[in-house]
């Protein structure tokens, strides 16, 4: 198994042999969301004016990793795919659902392409 904790350390060409060794790639994307998430638990309770302790921050931290770590295992050993893809497939799908939660006529208008928003 290897453990992505750097952004893009794993090369095109190593992935392929990897892959074909069976070799688990925990990828990168996934391995570092624990410090984008802690992130984001920062700036939620700043915004509301309060403080979690360390072992709080801990469990919803380990929460929400164990979740999405397992969620991608499984998108990856049902569709038979490597951890990346299914990583990505599973980034693309949430934002499909989340664009999808705000109606896509606004979002895919010809005034929206054509100011950028």
């Amino acid at each position: 198994m290897i453990v992505e904790v750097a952004n893009g350390p794993t090369s095109t060409d190593a992935d392929v042999i990897l892959n074909a060794k069976q070799t688990l790639v925990v990828p990168d994307i996934l391995a570092n969301a624990g410090g984008v998430t802690v992130s984001y638990f920062e700036w939620t309770q700043n915004r509301a004016g309060y403080c979690w302790t360390v072992d709080e921050v801990h469990e919803r931290l380990h929460q929400i990793m164990t979740r999405e770590f397992n969620t991608i295992y499984e998108l990856m050993t049902t569709n038979q795919i490597d951890m990346r893809t299914s990583a990505y497939t599973h980034a693309f799908n949430r934002i499909g659902n989340a664009i999808e939660a705000q109606g896509t006529e606004r979002f895919f208008s010809s005034e929206h392409a054509v100011q950028g928003r």
